[in-house]
C-alpha cells in the first residue's frame, strides 16, 4: 500500500456511482439541517438569554451565518465535486494532516455526535406522552435510540433505492409536518404579541448577557449545521458542478423560513419565565440534570396552546419526523470514512463496498458503533456542546480553503464563485469564532471534550502513515 500522503483523494480513479440527482441531494441539506436542534435547543437559548425577542434574533443571526458558509462552501463543492466533503477540499488546500483531522473530527464529531442526539431526541418524543419516571426514561430513550441506530444503518449500509426513496419520503413528511405544526402554533398563539415585546433595555445589556448570548449561538449554530451535508455525496451527484449550488440554496433557503416560523410558535406560546418555572420545578424535584426538562420544547409549546392531549399526539408525530435527519447523518457520515479510506489514511477495510449494493457498508457499521459509544456515555446537552465546537473550529478551517485555493490553485476550473467574496467568507468566520470562544468560557467541559478528540487524532494520523509506509516497504512490494 502506498504511503497515505501521495495519493490525494481527488486523484482516486474510481468513485461512487452517480445516481443521486438534485431532488435527493436538496433532500439530504434540508433533513441534515431540520430535526434535533430547532426541536430541542430553543428553550435553552431563551432561558439563557432571558428573551424571546432575543432568542428570535439570534435564529435570524445564525441565518446569516449559514448563508455566509453555504456561499463559501458552494465554491468548493462546485470546483472538487467528489464524495468527502470537507475532507477532500482540506486535502486540496492545506495537504493530508488537515484533510485527516477533518475526516477524524466529522467521523467523532461531526456526524457521530448528531447521530447519538437526533436518536436520543426522537426517543424523548415518542416516549415522553407514557409519563415515565426520569430513570426509566433515561434508559427507554437509550434502547430506542439504539434501535433506530441499528435500524437505519442497515437500511443504508445494504441498499441504495431503498435508501433514497425512504429518506426523500421521510424528509417529504417532516418539512410537511412541521411546517403544518408551525402554522398551526402562530394562528392558535397570534396575538400574543406580549411574549416579543421583552428585550431588555440597552441599559439591562451587560458583558454577561452578551457572553450568554453568544454561547447561545452554538445551539444556534448546531441546528443550522448541514447546509454542507449534500458535499459528501458530491461524488454520487450527477452534474455536481451545477446542482449542488442548487440543492444547497434550495434547502437554505427553505429551512430559514421554517426555523423562523418554527421559533415564532415557540415565542408565541411560551415566556421565558415559564421555562425558568420548568427548570425550577426540575430542581426542586431533585433532578441532576433539570436543564434537559427544556429540550422538548416544541411538545411544550404544543401543549401550551394546544392542551395536554394535543401536545401528547404531536410529541409522538415530532418523533417520528426526527427519523429523517436521523436517516440523513447515517446516510452521509460513513462517506467521510469512506473516503479517508480510499486516501490510506483510515483502515482500509473502511473503503469496501457492499456486494451489488456498491454502499460503504463497513464504513457504516464504524460510524454507527462509535455512535452508540457517544449515546451511552454522554448526556442530550452535553452531546450537542460537544458538537457545535468541534464541527465550528472545522468548518472555520474549511471556509478558510476558499482563501487558501484562490492563491494556491488561481487557475482551478470554478464554476461557481462565492459572491462578495473576500468579505463573506470573513463574516462567517469572525461570527464562529466568536461563538466558540464564548462557549468555551461558558461550557469548558465540553470544550476540553472537543479539543482533546481532535488532539488525539494527530498522534492516530503520524502512527497510521508510519504504520503504512512500513508495510508499502515490506517483503510484499518487494
Amino acid at each position: 500500500m502506498a504511503p497515505p500522503d501521495e495519493h490525494p483523494p481527488t486523484e482516486a480513479p474510481k468513485e461512487l456511482p452517480t445516481s443521486y440527482g438534485l431532488a435527493t441531494a436538496t433532500f439530504v441539506v434540508v433533513s441534515s439541517m431540520v430535526g434535533t436542534g430547532v426541536l430541542t435547543t430553543s428553550g435553552y437559548t431563551a432561558f439563557a438569554v432571558g428573551s424571546n425577542a432575543w432568542m428570535l434574533g439570534l435564529w435570524a443571526v445564525g441565518a446569516v451565518i449559514a448563508l455566509c458558509g453555504a456561499l463559501s462552501l458552494a465554491e468548493l463543492a462546485a470546483a472538487i465535486p467528489r464524495s468527502g466533503g470537507d475532507y477532500v477540499f482540506l486535502y486540496e488546500a492545506y495537504g493530508p494532516l488537515a484533510a485527516f483531522l477533518s475526516g477524524w473530527v466529522s467521523f467523532l464529531i461531526g456526524f457521530g455526535a448528531p447521530i447519538a442526539a437526533t436518536s436520543v431526541a426522537a426517543g424523548e418524543y415518542l416516549l415522553r406522552p407514557l409519563g415515565l419516571d426520569e430513570q426509566t426514561s433515561l434508559i427507554g430513550r437509550r434502547l430506542v435510540a439504539t434501535g433506530l441506530i441499528l435500524l437505519f444503518g442497515h437500511l443504508h449500509g445494504r441498499t441504495r433505492t431503498g435508501s433514497v426513496g425512504v429518506h426523500g419520503a421521510a424528509t417529504i413528511v417532516k418539512v410537511g409536518l412541521l411546517s403544518a405544526l408551525a402554522i398551526a402554533g402562530i394562528v392558535a398563539g397570534w396575538g400574543r404579541w406580549e411574549n416579543l415585546a421583552d428585550a431588555p433595555a440597552v441599559g439591562q445589556v451587560d458583558g454577561n448577557l452578551v457572553l450568554a448570548a453568544f454561547a447561545s449561538l452554538v445551539y444556534v449554530y448546531y441546528s443550522y449545521t448541514g447546509w454542507n451535508a449534500a458535499a459528501y455525496l458530491a461524488g454520487e451527484i450527477e452534474s455536481p458542478q451545477k446542482r449542488l449550488p442548487q440543492a444547497i440554496f434550495l434547502g437554505i433557503a427553505g429551512v430559514v423560513v421554517l426555523y423562523l416560523a418554527m421559533n415564532l410558535f415557540y415565542a408565541l406560546a411560551v415566556t421565558p419565565g415559564d421555562l425558568a418555572e420548568v427548570v425550577s420545578r426540575a430542581e426542586a424535584a431533585g433532578d441532576d440534570s433539570p436543564m434537559s426538562r427544556l429540550a422538548p420544547i416544541a411538545e411544550i409549546a404544543s401543549t401550551r396552546l394546544f392542551g395536554p392531549r394535543v401536545g401528547a399526539a404531536l410529541s409522538i408525530v415530532i418523533g417520528l419526523t426526527l427519523l429523517a435527519s436521523l436517516s440523513a447523518f447515517i446516510l452521509t457520515g460513513p462517506r467521510v470514512a469512506y473516503a479517508m479510506a480510499r486516501a490510506g489514511q483510515f483502515p482500509k477495510v473502511a473503503a469496501r463496498l457492499s456486494g451489488s449494493a456498491q454502499t460503504p457498508a463497513v464504513a457504516t457499521a464504524m460510524q454507527i458503533s462509535w455512535s452508540l459509544i457517544l449515546l451511552w456515555t454522554g448526556t442530550f446537552e452535553q452531546i450537542i456542546i460537544y458538537a457545535g465546537v468541534g464541527l465550528a473550529l472545522f468548518s472555520m478551517l474549511t471556509i478558510t480553503s476558499v482563501y487558501a485555493l484562490r492563491i494556491r490553485r488561481p487557475d482551478l476550473h470554478r464554476p461557481f464563485r462565492t459572491p462578495g467574496y473576500p468579505v463573506v467568507p470573513a463574516i462567517y468566520l469572525t461570527a464562529t469564532s466568536s461563538l466558540t470562544i464564548a462557549v468555551c468560557i461558558q461550557k469548558p467541559q465540553e470544550a476540553i471534550a472537543a479539543l482533546a478528540s481532535i488532539a488525539v487524532g494527530v498522534p492516530f494520523f503520524f502512527g497510521w502513515r508510519w504504520l503504512s509506509r512500513r508495510r508499502a516497504s515490506g517483503p510484499a512490494s518487494v
